[in-house]
């Protein structure tokens, strides 16, 4: 697609998804002469996809055996799965943040422990066993959508990638996902952002059951909600669906969004001590398929941020509150303070 706001040529392919949060989006960078022709995610490993894929990439006269470089946001499927594909095809490297390198990787030892992490964080969230159950046999058919693993280079917060048209540099944005990373650039009236699920146009990214591995998922993705506000980006590219033409509004709305969800939680534990799953269902009612994981997990990033305010305490499974309408302000940022410390002035 051509953007006149762009100094240059962005392609997108809309991929197919329906294992997981709908379409999802896989962007063409260095379509230009001389340029090092890149792919942004790749989609979910499916037969449907993987032809999505090829026909829109046919479109920009590319095929596998022509992408130079991949640049993954985060490791789940549905942005990774047809990496090492195109890689087997191409040879180009595939790079993802350090954080989720191993599991982009398909490495034994962390997809192990990745596999008994889950089996301990469903039982301490107190989910029924027939969840559980329903819960696990849905993820087992999901397994073949990581597709092929390949080898992975890994990058750092600040590392750029300079593709000949555009100069990316990596952001890390942990919250959803350990080592999410977004990608921003320079367009004509600004600064830019690849998202990722970092950022999204129309529903709020899961925290706490998107990745079990973040500790403080809530706490680490409030900050990265601030960073994206006082980088005052003018627009951002997100995995999901359209652009986003106003990111820290955007930001600044999430940030509202979880303070409402917390007074939620706040509210279910004025009638007694609940675990994260009994929290879920007051918030989520009933739950399947993927987010049988997502509603308690998100309960739970909610419930960890409030004990390690000392809000709430815990016995067991259950949370419980330590006084009635407590004061939450601290608990989230000051919207209005970061959105005037922006890194450019004059947006």
């Amino acid at each position: 697609m051509t953007d006149p706001a762009l100094d240059f040529e962005l392609g997108l392919v809309a991929l197919g998804n329906h294992a997981f949060e709908g379409n999802n989006n896989c962007y063409v960078l260095g379509l230009e002469d001389g340029a090092t022709t890149t792919l942004v995610d790749t989609g979910v490993a499916s037969d449907d996809t993987r032809r999505q894929l090829q026909e829109g990439l046919a479109e920009y006269d590319l095929a596998f055996a022509d992408i130079e470089r991949i640049l993954l946001t985060h490791h789940h499927a549905d942005h990774t799965g047809l990496a090492g594909e195109i890689q087997a095809e191409s040879g180009c490297p595939v790079n993802v943040h350090e954080a989720d390198a191993p599991l982009v990787a398909q490495d034994p030892e962390a997809m192990a422990a990745q596999e008994d992490r889950l089996r301990n964080a469903i039982d301490e969230w107190g989910m029924p066993e027939e969840k559980q159950e329903e819960l696990l046999a849905f993820l087992d058919g999901s397994a073949g959508m990581d597709g092929e693993a390949p080898e992975v280079t890994t990058f750092e917060d600040g590392d750029t990638f300079d593709l000949g048209s555009v100069e990316l540099e990596a952001v890390h944005m942990p919250g959803h996902a350990a080592g999410l990373a977004g990608f921003a650039f320079e367009g004509r009236d600004g600064e830019e952002l690849f998202s990722g699920d970092a950022l999204l146009p129309y529903y709020t990214p899961n925290v706490g059951g998107a990745d079990i591995r973040v500790d403080g998922a809530l706490e680490q993705y409030l900050d990265a909600l601030v960073d994206i506000i006082s980088r005052q980006y003018t627009r951002a590219w997100p995995g999901h669906r359209g652009p986003i033409i106003d990111p820290p509004g955007r930001a600044a709305d999430i940030i509202s969004h979880h303070r409402d969800r917390t007074e939620r939680v706040v509210g279910v534990l004025d009638d007694g001590p609940a675990t994260p799953w009994e929290v879920s269902a007051e918030l989520f009612g009933s739950l399947s398929f993927i987010h049988i994981l997502h509603g308690p997990g998100e309960a739970f990033a909610h419930l960890e941020h409030l004990l390690d305010a000392g809000v709430v305490t815990r016995t067991g499974r259950a949370f419980e509150l330590l006084e009635s309408e407590p004061n939450l302000d601290s608990l989230f940022p000051d919207v209005p303070a970061a959105l005037a410390v922006g890194r450019h002035p004059g947006h």
